[in-house]
């Protein structure tokens, strides 16, 4: 496919070879002026803004992916296909399943479990497990220890369900999932089906075993810096 895609409008070239993808397009915006120096505006496509800049002098990109596996399944996708991206980093919030994960705890995403049914078009005989590249989950272990975060790795459920009628994901805490976001699957498996590196780091913003701890979304979108500085410090040139 050319360039310009039907999604993003930037030119060969505008994104680095690490992409940082929030799922707000607000937060997208809130880490480049935060964080990145001569941070320029290479796509507003729909919204969705994404920026290429410098992080103590490496070359960064952000950019949104919206909600649910079918929005990060395509931008991710475009990204790694089309515009030559070799890294993806996704940098989101999730509700925890686990009593040692309060609000603003970090989960590193080995792999994701999901409900939904986005790797059924590569016609395996089986089922796929997506998990994150090891490369980057160490690195993002090493920079969790140096910064004295508190983080549990493991397995995250990527749901296309948010209101559920039957469900609330917790079931799936019984086989030592930490939590519950809607991206990190299909991003997994976009990133192995391209050879490609993916990693989901996950700021607590909800809990479902201490509801009082929950966040707001003006407190999602400005004040999760430390998974975004942690994802800025293993971003890969």
């Amino acid at each position: 496919m050319p360039i310009p895609t039907p999604h993003i409008s930037a030119k060969a070239g505008d994104f680095a070879k690490t992409v940082l993808m929030p799922g707000d397009p607000l937060r997208s915006e809130f880490i480049a002026k935060t964080f990145l120096d001569d941070a320029v505006l290479v796509n507003d496509v729909r919204g969705v803004h994404g920026y290429t800049g410098y992080y103590k002098g490496k070359r960064v990109s952000v950019m949104a992916s919206g909600m649910g596996q079918p929005a990060i399944g395509i931008y991710s996708h475009e990204l790694f296909n089309f515009y030559g991206v070799s890294s993806i980093i996704r940098v989101g919030s999730c509700g925890s399943f686990h009593p040692d994960l309060h609000a603003r705890d970090i989960i590193l995403a080995m792999g994701a479990c999901t409900n939904g049914n986005y790797a059924s078009q590569y016609g395996l005989p089986g089922t796929f497990a997506p998990i994150a590249d090891f490369g980057l989950l160490r690195a993002a272990v090493d920079e969790c220890d140096k910064a004295g975060v508190h983080y549990k790795v493991g397995n995250i459920f990527s749901s296309d369900v948010f209101y559920n009628d039957t469900h609330s994901g917790m079931e799936f805490a019984k086989m030592g999932v930490l939590g519950i976001e809607m991206e990190s699957a299909a991003l997994y498996c976009n990133a192995a089906r391209a050879g490609k590196k993916a990693l989901c780091i996950c700021t607590v913003s909800d809990s479902f075993i201490y509801p009082e701890e929950n966040t707001t979304a003006e407190e999602r979108q400005n004040s999760f810096t430390q998974m975004m500085e942690i994802a800025l410090a293993i971003a890969e040139e």
